[in-house]
C-alpha cells in the first residue's frame, strides 16, 4: 500500500525540488567519475556515461508506470544516471507503485561506489513518494550472467528474474569473432560484431511478456548485413513503439567525441505489432522543440524484407525524399557495374610510399585529392602522394582508366554524406594507380567506365535527392560499398544522358540537383520538393550565420521560424518576402504547411524562449507593431520582421 495521504500531501510540496535534486546530484557523480576515469579504460570498456537531459528523455518514453509493483533492469548502470531519471519520473506520476526493485549491473570496480550513491539517493526520494525501494548492483559481466541465467537447467529460477521495465546505454565496442563474449552470445543465437546489440538482444530476453524497453544506441543497427542475425532476433519478440532521432551527432554523447549517429528506442515485448510507431527528433536532448511524425508499422520495418531494416522517416519531407528515389529501380548488378573499397592501405604499405611522384612510382589518391568534381593530382600534402611499383605492390593497383570515386568516411557534422569525384585517366598519365583504403571505387570488372557515363554516376551520387536518402537510412559517418551497392540508380542511357551534362568543370550543387530533377522529369516547382524545400532551409541557416546569431540559434527551428516571419514559400524568390503580422501558433502552422515539419504544439514555449526572443535580441524582428500597448506576455501577440532587415534580405542571393 501506498503511505497515508498526509505523507502524500508532503511529498507532492516537495515534488518541484526534490526530484530534481537528485538529478542534479547524481549528474555531479558522473561528471565526478567520467573526469577521474581513464580514458583508456573507458575506450576499453566502450563507456559513454548518460548525461542528465539524455536520461531524463529516456525515461519520459516509458508507458506504463502505474502497476502496484515495478521491476527495472540496468545492464550497464554506471553511475545510475538513467536509474535516478528512471526514479524522478517515477515519483512525479500521479498514481506511483507500492514497490519498485531495481537490478542494476556495473562491471567497472571504480563506479561501483559511485552507483551505491545514486541508489541511496534514490531510495530517499522513493521513502518520500511512499514507494519501497530495493536494489541490487550486480558486480559482474552481463552477458556471462544472463547467459548463465538462461541456461535450460536454471529455468525454473528464471521467473524470479523477469523484468516489467529495462533502461540501458549498451557499451559501444567492436568484439573479436574469437572473443569469450562473441561465444556467449553465439550460443543464444546472435551473431553480432559489436557489443551494444548483445547488450539490447540479452536485455530483451529477461522482460516479462508487455514488459517495456528504452535503449540508446548508435543507429548503425538499422540496416546493413552486420546487424541483420539482432534486428530478426529482437523484432521477433519486441514490437517498436517509438524513436527518437537527434539532428545533431556530436552534442549527445559531446563529453566522448561521439562520431556515431544515436537514437533512442521504446519497444515492447510482444509478438503483436502496434498499428503506427512515433517517431520524434530533435536538435539535441536539451531542444524540446520535438518534430513528431506517426507511421503505419509496416512503414517502418516492411513485412516482407527478409533483411528487417528499420526505416526512420522523421517528416513528411522525408517522405517525399523515399517517393522522389522510387523513380530508380536498377541495382548496380543491372548496370553491369561494381564498387570497391581501396586496396591500398598505407600503413600496411609504409616501405612503399613516397611522398612525391618519382621513378617507377604510381600515384597514390586519397581523399584529399578530391577537388571541384575531379581528382587533382598531385596535392602538396603531408600525406604520400605516390606508391613505389614493384611485384609486391602490382596487386594493388589498378588500370589507368575512368573511375568514380567516394569517400568512405565523412567528418562530424559535414555538410555531404555522399562525395563523389571523376577519376578522369586523361588528367594523369600512368599504367596504373593505386585508390586509398578510406575510398570506394565504381568499376566495370576491374575495368574503368566510359567517361560520359562515369560523370553522369558522379553527378547523381552527388546530387542532394541521393544524400538526403542516404542519411535517412545510414545512421554512421560511413559509406561503405555495401552501402552504395543496396542504392538504387538511374538506367546507364540515363546516367550517360546526365553526363553529357557535364565537362570539364563540374555543376555547382544547385546545377547538379537542377539537372538531376530535369533529367527524371520530376515536379521541381511543386511546394513539397523535397530537395527545394531543403535547399531553401539551408540558405535561411546560412543567413542566421552570416547576421551573427548564437550558436544555439543556428538551426532548422530558427531557419524555419525566420522563413514563417518572412512569408517566404519553398518556391519564393528572396524577393517576394514580406512582413506579416504573425504569432506563434501561425508560425508553427507555416511550417507544417508549406515545409512538412509537424513540432508537438506543447512546443510553442520553445519557439518563443530559444529563437523569438534572440531575434527580439538582435533587432530582427519587433513586437505588436500593430497594438503598442499590448501586454508581451499577451496570447494575442504577434512579431514583424523589422522594416531594414526584410529590405537586407529582399536581396539575399544578389551582389
Amino acid at each position: 500500500m501506498l503511505q497515508p495521504t498526509n505523507r502524500k500531501t508532503k511529498f507532492n510540496s516537495l515534488l518541484e525540488s526534490s526530484p530534481k535534486t537528485l538529478l542534479r546530484e547524481v549528474e555531479l557523480l558522473r561528471i565526478s567519475a567520467s573526469r577521474k576515469q581513464e580514458q583508456k579504460l573507458k575506450g576499453k570498456l566502450g563507456q559513454f556515461f548518460t548525461p542528465a537531459p539524455v536520461a531524463e528523455l529516456m525515461a519520459g518514453m516509458f508507458n506504463k508506470l502505474n502497476l502496484t509493483h515495478i521491476s527495472l533492469l540496468d545492464a550497464g548502470a554506471g553511475v545510475g544516471s538513467l536509474i535516478a531519471a528512471f526514479v524522478t519520473h517515477l515519483c512525479q506520476q500521479p498514481q506511483r507503485p507500492t514497490n519498485l526493485d531495481i537490478v542494476a549491473y556495473e562491471i567497472d570496480s571504480f563506479l561501483i561506489s559511485y552507483l551505491q550513491q545514486t541508489l541511496e539517493l534514490c531510495s530517499q526520494e522513493c521513502q518520500l513518494a511512499g514507494i519501497s525501494l530495493k536494489y541490487h548492483i550486480r558486480h559482474q559481466d552481463f552477458i556471462q550472467d544472463v547467459v548463465r541465467l538462461i541456461q535450460p537447467s536454471l529455468f525454473d529460477n528464471l521467473d524470479d528474474f523477469r523484468f516489467t521495465h529495462a533502461i540501458l546505454n549498451p557499451p559501444y565496442l567492436k568484439i573479436n569473432a574469437q572473443s569469450q563474449v562473441r561465444k556467449l552470445l553465439r550460443s543464444l543465437g546472435l551473431e553480432t560484431s559489436n557489443l551494444y546489440p548483445g547488450f539490447m538482444a540479452t536485455t530483451a530476453q529477461l522482460l516479462q511478456p508487455g514488459g517495456e524497453f528504452v535503449a540508446i544506441s548508435p543507429r548503425s543497427f538499422c540496416n546493413g548485413p552486420y546487424f541483420q542475425d539482432f534486428r530478426q532476433m529482437f523484432l521477433e519478440i519486441m514490437a517498436l513503439d517509438k524513436i527518437h532521432l537527434f539532428e545533431s551527432r556530436e552534442e549527445t554523447f559531446s563529453e566522448d567525441d561521439v562520431l556515431q549517429e544515436t537514437i533512442i528506442i521504446h519497444a515492447i515485448k510482444q509478438k503483436q505489432k502496434s498499428d503506427n510507431v512515433l517517431i520524434t527528433t530533435s536538435a539535441n536532448a536539451d531542444d524540446d522543440f520535438i518534430m513528431s511524425n506517426s507511421l503505419p508499422y509496416a512503414e517502418i520495418v516492411h513485412p516482407d524484407d527478409a533483411q528487417q531494416f528499420i526505416h526512420i522517416i522523421p517528416d513528411n519531407l522525408s517522405q517525399q525524399v523515399i517517393q522522389q528515389m522510387a523513380n530508380f529501380t536498377c541495382t548496380l548488378q543491372d548496370l553491369g557495374l561494381t564498387v570497391s573499397t581501396g586496396r591500398v592501405v598505407d600503413f600496411r604499405a609504409k616501405e612503399y610510399l613516397r611522398l612525391l611522384p618519382e621513378k617507377n612510382t604510381v600515384p597514390l589518391i586519397y581523399p584529399l585529392n578530391f577537388s571541384a568534381g575531379y581528382v587533382k593530382y598531385p596535392q602538396v600534402t603531408k600525406k604520400p602522394q605516390a606508391l613505389l611499383y614493384t611485384e609486391a605492390t602490382f596487386s594493388l593497383l589498378v588500370p589507368n582508366e575512368n573511375y568514380v570515386l567516394t569517400k568512405r568516411f565523412s567528418t562530424k557534422e559535414e555538410k555531404k554524406r555522399v562525395v563523389a569525384v571523376v577519376y578522369d585517366a586523361n588528367r594523369i598519365n600512368c599504367d596504373r594507380v593505386g585508390f586509398e583504403n578510406h575510398l570506394n571505387y565504381f568499376h566495370q570488372d576491374g575495368k574503368g567506365l566510359d567517361i560520359t557515363l562515369a560523370r553522369g554516376l558522379a553527378a547523381y551520387l552527388n546530387s542532394s535527392l541521393v544524400d538526403a536518402f542516404f542519411r535517412l537510412f545510414n545512421g554512421h559517418t560511413q559509406v561503405n560499398a555495401t552501402d552504395l551497392r543496396n542504392l538504387k540508380y538511374p538506367t546507364i542511357e540515363q546516367l550517360i544522358t546526365l553526363g553529357l551534362n557535364i565537362g570539364e568543370d563540374f555543376p555547382s550543387q544547385s546545377e547538379i540537383d537542377k539537372l538531376v530533377q530535369a533529367l527524371f522529369k520530376m515536379t521541381n516547382q511543386s511546394e513539397n520538393n523535397p530537395i527545394i524545400i531543403k535547399n531553401r532551409i539551408d540558405e535561411a541557416r546560412k543567413i542566421l550565420v552570416e547576421m551573427g546569431l548564437p550558436k544555439a540559434q543556428i538551426n532548422e527551428r530558427s531557419a524555419l521560424t525566420l522563413l514563417a516571419l518572412l512569408d517566404l514559400k519553398p518556391n519564393d524568390p528572396w524577393t517576394a518576402a514580406t512582413s506579416p503580422l504573425m504569432g506563434i501558433t501561425p508560425i508553427m502552422e507555416f511550417m507544417s504547411q508549406h515545409y512538412g515539419k509537424s513540432y508537438k504544439p506543447n512546443t510553442r514555449e520553445t519557439v518563443r524562449r530559444q529563437t523569438v526572443h534572440q531575434f527580439l535580441d538582435a533587432a530582427l524582428i519587433i513586437t505588436n507593431p500593430d497594438a503598442p500597448e499590448r501586454p508581451i506576455n499577451s496570447p494575442k501577440t504577434v512579431y514583424q520582421i523589422e522594416e531594414t532587415v526584410l529590405e537586407l534580405l529582399r536581396n539575399y542571393t544578389t551582389k
